[in-house]
């Protein structure tokens, strides 16, 4: 079997002899699937519902905003991708570009988010399923699914490859036969159906039903269901051409998140008043599919929506096994979790699967105190990462046109002038979540995490040196 090589960050220990790399199991039909469908996460689907109450019909502009500069950031991300393929992704990179305290407060952050965000999906992906089965205890049915996965991603890359490859295809073809369907009731050649022409998008108050503060919220939301789309420079390491799929990955970015985002948001929003209970109470798709009265659609969407779910759950623990083996590799966390057999940091995937679990009993031990604290805690780290990978494009550019060009597969647009452009975005977003009251307490808790763990990494970094 071949393995791949991951180059350890400039300054870090190499991998002892006891180490093994993980394997080449993921092919170029599995990454460019997860690359598609990694796009359709369960932020789209579950979160987009709140932003549109908040926003009215203006959430499209706010998923534009914010689609923006995750195409900026993507587009960093990948350069630095497809010139060091690491299985620790934007982490490896900081430590590259900024030294080991960088890596360390990188990647662990991430890590605490992907694992609370397991638990987070399984409860949804719970609640779906005893909504269908009455007296099913949820507890139950998170359990079930970390199980299934946790096997999963035990057993070999591959299988995580499958799983996400089918989970994708799905979603794909749900959201493209949801946005034709939209369209055609929209145009008003649907059958039953009557054009809705922009009563939705000009009525109950206008485009800015809740003026300036209204699409605010709406933007910040729209921010945070971008997450995830990381995972695919995290496995193009372990994929057979490792530049060739990241680099795609990132050319395809633009068109994705233009149809599959800002597309489906501008279909609902005419299709359905924004103020409709449903659209919170359903979720935004469901109630658009109900809206057209198509009989079982919007019970379909359900069963989309948890499939969204569950490829969220095998994804992120995909992802937080690898960004653990990465750290470790690094030298910068409990040498246990490094352990690889069959090409699968094994140890890695079994921590991250409790975790995730644990956060799960937490929601139903301590809702009122522990486990509301663990969500603001998280709640500004995907943030602090795209920072991190705006600081490190900027100095790893440089070093690349100087020592390696030929590395350069993937281009950073009008460098450094949009680099600079994307960190004024993220200060923006900063500044705007400081502001409003739901959003602060989450702005502070994830300063105070990323502090103690800069603090951590700095100490560790001067005690190795």
């Amino acid at each position: 079997m071949s393995r791949t090589t991951h180059d350890p960050a400039p300054g870090t220990p190499g991998t002892s002899d006891a180490d093994v790399s993980l394997s080449h199991g993921l092919k170029q039909r599995h990454l460019s699937m997860i690359a598609l469908g990694g796009v359709i996460g369960a932020g789209l689907f579950v979160g987009s519902g709140a932003g549109i109450a908040a926003a009215g019909p203006s959430i499209v502009v706010a998923y534009a905003v914010s689609g923006l500069l995750v195409m900026l950031v993507m587009r960093m991300l990948g350069e630095m991708s497809a010139a060091y393929p690491s299985s620790g992704s934007f982490s490896a990179h900081a430590e590259r570009a900024m030294g080991p305290w960088a890596g360390f407060t990188a990647g662990w952050s991430f890590w605490v988010l992907l694992c609370t965000a397991v638990g987070l999906e399984g409860i949804g992906a719970a609640k779906i399923v005893t909504g269908w089965l009455p007296g099913t205890p949820e507890w139950a049915w998170v359990a079930l699914f970390m199980v299934v996965f946790c096997a999963a991603n035990l057993a070999a890359v591959k299988n995580f490859g499958e799983f996400e490859f089918w989970f994708a295809a799905l979603k794909v073809g749900a959201i493209t036969l949801f946005l034709v369907l939209g369209v055609l009731a929209i145009a008003g050649v649907l059958p039953g159906t009557d054009s809705p022409g922009l009563t939705n998008l000009t009525g109950e108050g206008g485009f800015l039903p809740n003026g300036s503060e209204g699409l605010v919220i709406g933007l910040l939301a729209s921010v945070f269901a971008y997450g995830g789309l990381e995972t695919v420079t995290i496995a193009a390491a372990e994929s057979q051409d490792p530049v060739r799929g990241v680099a795609s990955a990132v050319r395809t970015a633009m068109w994705r998140i233009a149809l599959f985002y800002i597309g489906s948001m501008a279909v609902i929003v005419t299709l359905v008043p924004w103020d409709s209970k449903a659209v919170v109470e359903k979720g935004p798709y469901v109630a658009a599919l109900d809206h057209l009265g198509i009989p079982g659609a919007g019970r379909l969407m359900n069963v989309v929506v948890l499939v969204a779910l569950l490829s969220a759950m095998n994804a992120n623990i995909y992802g937080s096994s690898r960004i653990a083996y990465s750290l470790v590799r690094r030298g910068q966390g409990p040498k246990a979790l490094g352990r690889v057999s069959g090409g699968v940091p094994r140890t890695a995937v079994l921590a991250s699967s409790v975790f995730g679990f644990a956060c799960v009993l937490l929601s139903y031990w301590r809702p009122d105190d522990v486990f509301p604290w663990l969500l603001n805690m998280i709640g500004a780290v995907i943030l602090v990462v795209w920072i991190f990978i705006a600081v490190s494009q900027l100095r790893l550019r440089r070093t690349l046109e100087r020592e390696a060009p030929e590395k350069l597969a993937v281009r950073m647009w009008a460098f450094p002038a949009l680099t600079w452009v994307a960190l004024g975005g993220m200060l923006a977003i900063f500044i705007l979540m400081a502001r409003e009251p739901d959003t602060r307490v989450q702005l502070y808790s994830t300063g105070a995490m990323t502090l103690a763990l800069a603090a951590t990494g700095y100490a560790w970094q001067r005690a190795r040196d």
